[in-house]
């Protein structure tokens, strides 16, 4: 893909990265990534992605704008509360850039609809709120080699992690590192979240597409970056795959 002029101004101080240069900036607008949620993780994922020239992102969220979502949700305006997130997004990733496509899905994604709705993307982005989500995207990106990047966020506390079991079958799977959801977790609801910590995750998230679109730098494939904004303490830790994993593991029910 040749640039543009306008195209060259508008993402030249990433061009100059010379890990990016001309050539990778070619390659993000030619690129696609799926977006699970329109939420706090997926809000800041979307707009860095949008603002750095990925080409075409795909957004699925099937909830309205409220008000208690602004603190965080920072793809959203007071204006849109009522609004169909995905319509607020794509309102607002279009204004900071028209180069790239937005198309939006406002259902819930279920086990019938995830194959088609991942089909196209070159990369998953998760910034779902809840375990049996997570494990839905796990697996369909296993069945199509889909390269995960997953992250949750509670408190002041945060979490990132690339998995790539599709494609690297000695790769963990999300759950090699969660075996089964826990019987009872708090949420952002009932235990309260910090917006810039939020943030500073699904900046992460977009930072480590940006990475693994491109082949460059150091993934999290097979670890997971662990985020203590209080504290500000961050550590990265490995995961290991588990042999018997009903996902990815010898024995999987999956195919």
């Amino acid at each position: 893909m040749t640039l543009l002029a306008d195209q060259i101004q508008r993402y030249s101080r990433q061009i100059i990265l010379k890990d990016i240069g001309g050539i990778g900036q070619s390659k993000l607008l030619d690129s696609t990534v799926f977006i699970l949620g329109a939420g706090g993780l997926g809000s800041p994922a979307a707009l860095y992605l949008a603002a750095s020239g990925v080409g075409r992102l795909i957004i699925a969220d099937n909830d309205l704008v409220e008000l208690s979502n602004l603190q965080r949700q920072i793809l959203h305006t007071t204006s849109a509360v009522g609004e169909a997130k995905v319509e607020s997004a794509k309102k607002n990733l279009n204004a900071l850039n028209p180069d790239v496509e937005i198309i939006t899905i406002s259902q819930r994604v279920t086990e019938n609809s995830v194959d088609s709705l991942i089909d196209k993307a070159d990369l998953v982005l998760d910034g779902s709120d809840n375990f049996a989500t997570r494990y839905l995207l796990n697996d369909a990106c296993l069945k199509q080699k889909k390269l995960l990047v997953s992250a949750a966020v509670l408190g002041f506390e945060g979490q990132i992690a690339t998995f790539a079991h599709g494609i690297d079958p000695k790769a963990p799977c999300y759950r090699c590192l969660f075996p089964n959801p826990p019987q009872s977790a708090p949420t952002c609801s009932t235990a309260g979240v910090l917006g810039a910590a939020v943030g500073t995750v699904g900046s992460l998230q977009a930072a480590e597409a940006i990475k693994l679109l491109l082949g460059i730098g150091q993934n999290l494939i097979g670890s997971m970056l662990l985020i203590n904004t209080f504290d500000n303490i961050y550590h990265n830790i490995n995961i290991a795959k588990l042999p018997d994993c009903p996902t990815c593991g010898s024995q999987r029910q999956l195919i």
